[in-house]
């Protein structure tokens, strides 16, 4: 029977390039251990603002104002967090972002189109169904936005914690749902909630950004040029009306991440690898300790199921997210007749939209522009983004849980390198020279073991060539025992 020709349709969920393995795969450990400081901090808000004899001073403190007031600076502890630490944040996204573009997924259309499509459906469909919700309970539809983030980090912190080891490609698809999530929640911060403008100010700010770009240019060095030329232009930008954080994701985004001659990382590939555990285990884990600690009492626990408002934000985030990253994607595969890794199932991709439901740092922050001017609705927003991360854990956990075995074997393909040389064997199937290597490692270990056989082997019972042959075929004593 003649053996069917290979299929020539595009393959989802396919394995990574090396390269593009050992990018997620350092960029994810990072994430992963920021991802649990952000839970640990994430806790300390809530307990802090929730045991009494200490509550009060958590609103002391992040109220606690601070800076240049000459400067239009003089903010609060939780406006420093959410303007110039995430401002960091944003920063390193953008860096992933451009990488992603130019040396990445993204970078080819066909291959970028499935996740694309499956992450702005994952945005679409959480914004529709608050605003469904919204229209027929008579709330307010200001809060659309917050259930369309997917938090990469919490979504790894739960994965750390539940002990499930994802493949290589789930977890690239998820880096690549979470960077162009972060790409529309920075557009939709940038054009839906800025108000007043000063033109001067966002002037100076772009004036800034073209000096940036200058120096990038002509390959100045120095971080002693950089930091002070960011923290004029992050400031301008703050004081221009729009939010501090565009100026973060427009630096990182006129960095170079391509590779030249001689150059083992790009300028980019440097920056963030500096620059990412700064913003997973310090930026984004204090953000979350000023920004996290809402009231749980049982009349506020209470509102989050019935009030339009924050109903809308957990049923987005636990059932918009999954269905509309599920549904993207399904469709996007069915219509570009896409093949699904065979390693890997449909439940597979639904456990991971799921997982994307986790929308913590940026749901928080569009929380608190869309109801900056109630606090009380904020807080009740605030806790709606907490349950409904919770909810989509509890439920992707469960469903990764029953996948875990396979997803280990997975893991240990990919990570298996038997020849020592530092490429995963998976990789050097078509190498002829890692066969060679592979026949002399498996030839110098059977010449061990008749070594050994022959050692054992007690004085009259033959050449050793006869006891390996018995080891081999079985002995006839052994063949009549049962089994």
């Amino acid at each position: 029977m003649a053996t069917p020709p290979p299929s020539t349709r595009p393959k989802f969920l396919g394995r990574l390039s090396l390269p593009e393995r050992r990018f997620v795969a350092d960029a994810l450990r990072t994430e992963t251990v920021g991802g649990v400081l952000l839970l640990v901090a994430a806790i300390a808000a809530l307990m802090w603002a929730n045991i009494p004899g200490i509550s009060a001073s958590y609103d002391s403190v992040r109220s606690f104002h601070i800076g240049p007031a000459a400067l239009g600076l003089d903010l609060s502890l939780q406006h420093w967090a959410a303007d110039g630490l995430l401002a960091i944040f944003f920063f390193v996204a953008g860096i992933e972002l451009k990488r992603e573009l130019v040396a990445g997924d993204l970078s080819d259309p066909k291959a970028a189109a499935l996740p694309v499509i499956a992450a702005l459906c994952g945005m679409a469909v959480p914004a529709l169904v608050y605003a469904l919700v919204n229209t027929l309970g008579n709330g307010s539809l200001d809060g659309w936005a917050v259930p369309t983030a997917t938090d990469i980090a919490f979504a790894l912190a739960v994965l750390a914690v539940i002990g499930t080891s994802l493949p290589s490609a789930l977890r690239a698809f998820l880096l690549t749902l979470a960077v162009v999530d972060d790409l529309f929640a920075i557009l939709i911060i940038a054009v839906f909630f800025t108000s007043e403008i000063d033109f001067l100010a966002l002037g100076g700010a772009l004036a800034g950004l073209v000096l940036f770009w200058f120096l990038l240019r002509f390959g100045v060095r120095g971080w002693y040029v950089y930091v002070p030329l960011a923290l004029v232009i992050w400031g301008l930008m703050y004081n221009s009306g729009v939010h501090a954080t565009i100026a973060g994701v427009a630096m990182g985004l006129m960095l170079r991440c391509t590779r030249r001659e001689g150059e083992e990382h790009s300028p980019g590939e440097h920056i963030e690898h500096l620059v990412r555990p700064l913003s997973a285990g310090l930026a984004v884990p204090l953000f979350a300790l000023l920004s996290a600690g809402v009231s749980l009492s049982d009349e506020a626990i209470a509102q989050v199921f019935t009030r339009p408002e924050t109903l809308g934000v957990v049923l987005g985030l636990v059932v918009g997210k999954t269905v509309g990253i599920f549904g993207g994607t399904w469709l996007a595969a069915r219509f570009t007749k896409a093949e699904l890794n065979e390693d890997l199932a449909w439940p597979d991709v639904l456990a991971v939209a799921s997982l994307a439901g986790i929308g913590f740092t940026v749901s928080l922050l569009i929380g608190e522009l869309a109801f900056a001017g109630d606090p009380v609705l904020t807080d009740e927003i605030k806790a709606a983004v907490l349950f409904g991360s919770l909810i989509a854990a509890v439920i992707a956990c469960v469903m990764l849980k029953l996948r875990n075995r396979r997803y280990r074997a997975l893991t240990e393909d990919e990570e298996r390198d038997e020849d020592l040389d530092g490429i995963p064997d998976i990789y050097e199937q078509d190498n002829p020279a890692y066969h060679l290597r592979m026949a002399k490692i498996y030839e110098e270990k059977a010449a061990e073991h008749r070594r050994r056989a022959a050692a054992a082997a007690p004085a009259g019972d033959g050449p050793p060539g006869g006891s390996a042959r018995e080891a081999a075929g079985g002995s006839s004593t052994g063949a009549d025992r049962p089994a």
